[in-house]
């Protein structure tokens, strides 16, 4: 890992995010505070033993909350506190999802505490709940979820430490609403698993995805040759270059929600990440399907949260089949709660023929 690396990493990350997974700059920040803390490392499943106990290290919280404090050293902390509850030691750390800061997600704990980096994500795309991301620990009987956040102003009175066992839906539920009480962000450590399980239900080559899609983009020097060339990488598609003509936001529940409509009838949904892309009505991609947006007057991935009325958009899709998918994405129950946060269907686009 180097300076070349972090810039890879969150370039092609924040591609891979669909519209989340954090933002490029914060990755960035955090990737270079850890080249020059330590030596992060980054390694395959085949270099650890099966039985080898991974820890998921993530951030949760809604992209577009304005009151987000967040000490680099809150992830490192959040690590501890869950380590702190375990019996067997921590072999390596994996980050939840792809994005701008997401993809991230580990280096500087690797450098700090000498742990490496595992490519193999809870899921090689960004998503909006903790369930999508939890490699189908869900349906394991009698697992038993471990969770620990870390986040919060202390000068804002927000500063909170949490510690939480139970089944994922719940703990999950727990740590999302920490998140809102800490001003909309905390670092979060969680779900230990063995090498063996992580093979089967993560998205082994996730990372090392992301810094291929981020070369590709990089080494454009117009904005529509970076989409080409990301689409090029992944099987995608051009889809548009257009105007955004009206963007609707809110935060709920530590969500990002809404619409982007743009010019020429097409509309994007987003529950932090995109959900949907329609042409006047005509349905064009659908989550887990990769759509992602990008600046149209500098080669730059931009988040839904970046999205303002006005702006020039590249608008790109690749298909989910493409994608380093985890179980999470594979589980038509868990896209439920996304088609009632935007009111379109989903599952019948996703899992066609399949019992939902």
């Amino acid at each position: 890992m180097n300076a070349e690396t972090v810039q890879a990493a969150a370039y092609g990350g924040a591609v891979l995010g669909g519209g989340g997974g954090g933002p490029i700059e914060e990755g960035l920040r955090l990737g270079r505070l850890a080249l020059e803390l330590g030596r992060p490392r980054l390694v395959t499943l085949d270099e650890l033993d099966d039985d080898a106990v991974l820890v998921t290290v993530a951030l949760v919280g809604a992209p577009s909350a304005t009151e987000q404090y967040l000490e680099p050293m809150y992830l490192v902390r959040a690590l501890e506190l869950l380590m702190a509850h375990l019996d067997r030691p921590v072999a390596g750390l994996i980050t939840n999802e792809n994005g701008g800061m997401a993809t991230l997600n580990g280096w500087l704990q690797s450098a700090i505490t000498g742990r490496p980096v595992v490519d193999a994500p809870c899921n090689g795309r960004a998503h909006p709940t903790g369930l999508m991301g939890a490699m189908g620990l869900d349906a394991v009987p009698g697992y038993l979820a471990r969770q620990a956040a870390v986040g919060g102003n202390p000068d804002a009175g927000r500063h909170l430490r949490l510690y939480v066992e139970g089944g994922l839906t719940l703990t999950a539920r727990l740590v999302r609403q920490a998140a809102v009480e800490a001003g909309g962000l905390v670092a979060v450590a969680r779900s230990p698993v063995t090498v063996d399980y992580a093979r089967q239900h993560a998205a082994p080559g996730a990372v090392g995805q992301a810094i291929e899609v981020g070369r590709a983009l990089l080494g454009a020097s117009i904005p529509i040759e970076a989409a080409e060339a990301v689409c090029r990488v992944l099987g995608g598609q051009l889809i548009c270059q257009a105007l955004v003509r009206r963007v609707a936001l809110r935060s709920e529940g530590g969500f990002d929600v809404g619409q982007v409509a743009l010019e020429d009838g097409y509309e994007l949904t987003f529950w932090n990440e995109y959900m949907t892309l329609e042409r006047r009505g005509e349905r064009l991609a659908t989550f887990p399907d990769l759509i992602a947006t990008l600046s149209a007057t500098e080669p730059r991935p931009l988040t839904s949260a970046e999205i303002r009325q006005g702006q020039e958009l590249l608008v790109i899709r690749a298909p989910k089949e493409r994608l380093r998918l985890g179980a999470g994405m594979r589980r038509p129950e868990l896209f439920r709660v996304a088609e009632e946060a935007v009111g379109k269907e989903i599952i019948r686009y996703v899992f066609a023929g399949e019992a939902a």
